[in-house]
């Protein structure tokens, strides 16, 4: 796999990415999650190697570090003078710091993100985390759905999608018909496939998916001698015990865990682009040589039996 120079199209919405995405999430500097603090010159450097690297796609968020992910990729933008031709950076609408995800802070979250980017409007669009309202609020007058359609009507996002957790939560929002497309994170990996049900629904609709996470926050990518915490949260000694089997297995082919687990994504169809955080250009460069390793069929036969158990998934 080439995937510097492959592209997939991400639904039916015209645009061709790369099968790898760079994730922006550690670019902001959140130690909470990721163990260690990302400086504003590291993180620029980061992002320049993303622009230099062949890959087309970069994710990022409002959130992601208080907004300073969108301001440090948005610096380097800058420097260079837009972004360069057939690149596709994606971004994120927010609640505030109270809670508010109304179709007014819709509105402000894309107008903070735009200050940030540097940009006029946005190639892909999600509205992120919608689990934390009510599906009534978020659809109904005033609410966030509205506003991201608005945005996509006036050309202020080209592509609407929905990215966030509990896949019968976003089957629900995908069913309303006016998202272009999907992100889901943790939950199609080596250790969860809650997701499944979701990407038949996204292929039925002509959706495009795009999975994150797919090292479940470190311990697919480490191992468990790394962390015991899969998705944010403290695994259980059953998912600890199947994980470490995972690594011997992966030993055994001399493939490092963390690549089965990308190629896990990376082989599934229905699935456009899998986000992988990085943190330096280092971590860009190893994202593609990881990406581009020929892993053996026969290992993921192994893999399948040692997922958890599916009352053990994120679902």
């Amino acid at each position: 796999m080439q995937v510097d120079t492959e592209r997939r199209l991400l639904g039916t919405t015209g645009l061709a990415v790369s099968p790898v995405c760079v994730g922006g999430a550690p670019l902001g500097s959140a130690p909470q999650n990721f163990g260690y603090e990302v400086d504003p010159t590291r993180a620029h450097e980061t992002v320049r190697a993303a622009l230099d690297s062949g890959v087309n796609f970069l994710d990022t968020s409002n959130s992601y570090g208080g907004g300073e992910s969108e301001k440090r990729v948005g610096a380097v933008i800058a420097e260079r003078g837009g972004l360069p031709g057939g690149f596709v950076l994606a971004t994120k609408a927010d609640r505030d710091a109270s809670g508010d995800f109304s179709a007014a802070r819709v509105r402000r979250s894309a107008e903070e993100s735009l200050e940030r980017l540097g940009l006029d409007n946005f190639s892909l669009y999600y509205l992120h985390d919608p689990e934390f309202v009510s599906f009534k609020e978020a659809t109904g007058p005033g609410g966030a759905v509205e506003a991201m359609v608005a945005l996509r009507d006036e050309g202020i996002a080209q592509h609407i999608g929905v990215a966030g957790g509990p896949v019968g939560l976003l089957i629900d929002y995908l069913r309303l018909g006016v998202f272009e497309a999907v992100l889901t994170h943790n939950r199609f990996t080596l250790v969860d496939q809650s997701a499944l049900p979701l990407l038949d629904v996204a292929a039925e609709m002509g959706l495009g998916v795009v999975n994150a996470a797919v090292h479940g926050g470190g311990i697919l990518a480490r191992g468990p001698s790394y962390t015991d915490r899969y998705a944010y949260r403290v695994a259980s000694s059953e998912v600890i015990g199947r994980i470490t089997a995972m690594e011997e297995r992966c030993r055994q082919y001399s493939v490092p865990l963390r690549t089965a687990a990308l190629h896990f994504s990376l082989r599934e169809p229905r699935i456009s682009s899998t986000v992988v955080g990085v943190s330096s250009a280092g971590h860009v460069a190893e994202l593609i040589e990881m990406a581009s390793v020929d892993v053996p069929k026969e290992l993921f036969k192994e893999l399948a039996p040692l997922a958890a158990p599916q009352d053990q998934w994120l679902g």
